[in-house]
């Protein structure tokens, strides 16, 4: 039996999703997938031994260009690859009009969630099979549900295995601190990763910051010069990012797909959380550590802090999850491990 996954972005999202897969695996041994993926990430489900083969789409530029897109032949070309896939069935692990869409187009079997478990309702009506997931439960929970669902398995009662080989030799005395993320709301205030870098240093740690664009390039210059702790990391893909999250000795990170990635190396780690909820999508793993911030209006799921000025720092829910506090967490998280 061959299986198409739908899940194409974004980083976290895809992470979230192992754990699933692990199960099928594992309740099909000669089961074969294979996944549809945005092409920024298209590294990412290579990761996971179960994956036989990846395909890469391209929403995201197409959308920018559609008539050069159109031209180009690429949106025709990909229709012909997923009709050849010979699909005994199609998992849209996304819940999204720009997923169900694609996954119709492999002519197969479509399962989803249905219309009261998944985000955009209207793509429920592009599946075959509508499945019933409890959207109160984290997103690791539902996906290992909707495939258990999907594909006929009992749901094991062990905890998500994400399936990621794991480093033998010795780790690194080497911290990677993730200050990048999406949404201004969720950044650390710069002075916290300034001081978190100096406990680093002081400790005997040396500190890597890595980056992803110009914005993010700058911050890390700035914060690696103000700390003097540690070292810039040169631009990196996802393959590089992911092995030294792998050899670290620990991470600190904000709310991000790497912080995801981290957990599921079993990497001791730290992620903050300020304006987002961890119970639905925070990170989950065997040394992970999430700090939520409790001040009265977090988390407030707001892009944007929308109570600026409140507190000494920026943005205000995270005047709770000082330096201190991060450090000792992590120091936790570390102990005991090899």
């Amino acid at each position: 039996m061959r299986v198409l996954i739908v899940k194409t972005s974004s980083l976290g999202d895809l992470i979230h999703a192992f754990p699933a897969l692990t199960d099928a695996a594992a309740a099909h041994p000669g089961m074969e997938f294979h996944w549809l993926v945005e092409e920024a990430f298209a590294a990412v489900p290579a990761w996971h031994p179960a994956v036989e083969r990846v395909l890469p789409i391209a929403l995201r530029r197409w959308r920018r260009s559609p008539w050069k897109s159109l031209r180009s032949g690429e949106p025709a070309h990909l229709r012909r690859q997923l009709k050849a896939g010979g699909y005994d069935l199609v998992i849209d692990a996304q819940g999204l009009l720009k997923s169900a869409l694609p996954a119709r187009l492999a002519g197969a079997t479509v399962a989803g969630y249905d219309r009261r478990s998944i985000r955009e309702p209207l793509a429920a009506s592009f599946y075959h099979r509508r499945l019933a997931v409890s959207r109160e439960l984290h997103a690791i929970e539902r996906i290992r549900r909707l495939f258990a669902l999907a594909l006929g398995y009992d749901l094991p009662g062990t905890a998500p295995d994400y399936g990621l080989a794991r480093p033998t030799e010795e780790r690194e005395r080497t911290l990677l601190f993730l200050h990048g993320t999406t949404w201004p709301s969720k950044h650390w205030p710069e002075a916290y990763w300034i001081e978190l870098a100096r406990l680093a240093r002081e400790a005997g740690y040396h500190v890597e910051w890595p980056w992803h664009g110009d914005a993010e390039r700058r911050r890390a210059e700035r914060l690696c010069g103000e700390s003097g702790a540690g070292e810039l990391l040169p631009a990196l893909d996802l393959d590089g990012l992911k092995a030294r999250l792998a050899h670290a000795a620990g991470v600190v990170g904000v709310d991000s797909g790497l912080a995801h990635v981290a957990a599921a190396l079993g990497t001791p780690a730290v992620t903050l959380y300020g304006p987002t909820r961890t119970g639905l999508t925070g990170a989950v793993g065997p040394r992970q550590r999430n700090l939520e911030s409790d001040l009265d209006c977090a988390p407030c799921l707001k892009r944007q802090c929308p109570r600026p000025g409140r507190g000494r720092v920026e943005p205000a829910c995270f005047e709770a999850l000082a330096p201190e506090r991060a450090w000792k967490a992590l120091q936790a998280q570390m102990e005991g491990c090899p």
